[in-house]
């Protein structure tokens, strides 16, 4: 059974790409042998499908590029019945597209850097993940990332932000996607934070942490959702 993780975001430039780009990469390298990672490109700038052709992206992980209105739920299910996992980019902009593939997700991530502007979208998105919850009688499982964080400080203003998003009671990573060199240079060079080269390419070693990090905690976050259903694709692990 495959689990299909989309990326959801009101406004352009939220990190959604990175973020995609960088959990395909690290779900296809746990993948267990024969297992295939799909990655769905619906955004029309089709960032993440540049970086997919620009080579050294895993073996296992398969694009689908120009998605939109008209074929993303047929592309989410063909993906499906054969990939263990199925990743969507979106468009930064709430939708038909968005709001189509937001009820076929089993977990949709949303982006926040931290800044009140993009709490305020971020919240938007939610709304809408809420709405499409309310539409099909059933809970479309959700949490915010943050991207594009400090690796050295934390502002005042994200921790603004976490304190008002827990309050609110809205999920959220533990995990932050830090503002890192080795994410550009993925999106420049293609491949991962585990086949740049690490004399060209500064705080490699830390980039794949963050990376690792990422990747188990969605794993967790996908077991919890999907447990009682039994949907997490067999072998998968963390």
């Amino acid at each position: 059974m495959s689990l299909v993780i989309v990326f959801a975001s009101s406004k352009g430039g939220a990190g959604k790409t990175t973020a995609a780009t960088v959990l395909a990469s690290e779900l296809s390298r746990r993948a267990p042998e024969g297992m295939t990672v799909s990655l769905i490109d619906a955004d029309p700038n089709q960032h993440s499908a540049g970086w997919a052709k620009r080579g050294d992206r895993p073996a296992n992980l398969r694009l689908v590029e120009n998605s939109n209105e008209t074929t993303i739920l047929d592309d989410i299910e063909t993906e499906s019945e054969t990939s263990g996992y199925v990743l969507v980019d979106l468009e930064g902009t709430a939708s038909a597209t968005v709001a189509s593939a937001i009820i076929r997700a089993d977990f949709v991530i949303t982006l926040c850097q931290g800044s009140q502007d993009d709490a305020d979208e971020a919240a938007k998105t939610i709304r809408l993940i809420r709405n499409q919850s309310r539409l099909i009688k059933n809970t479309i499982p959700f949490a915010v990332l943050f991207t594009r964080t400090s690796n050295a400080i934390v502002p005042r203003t994200y921790r603004y932000i976490r304190e008002q998003f827990a309050e609110a009671g809205i999920p959220m990573f533990d995990t932050q996607l830090t503002d890192r060199e080795a994410f550009r240079a993925m999106r420049s060079f293609g491949g991962s934070v585990h086949t740049l080269d690490p004399e060209q390419v500064s705080g490699l070693e830390k980039a794949k942490r963050n990376v690792e990090e990422l990747g188990s905690e969605m794993l967790r976050r996908l077991r919890d959702t999907t447990a009682p259903a039994n949907k997490q694709p067999e072998a998968a692990h963390d």
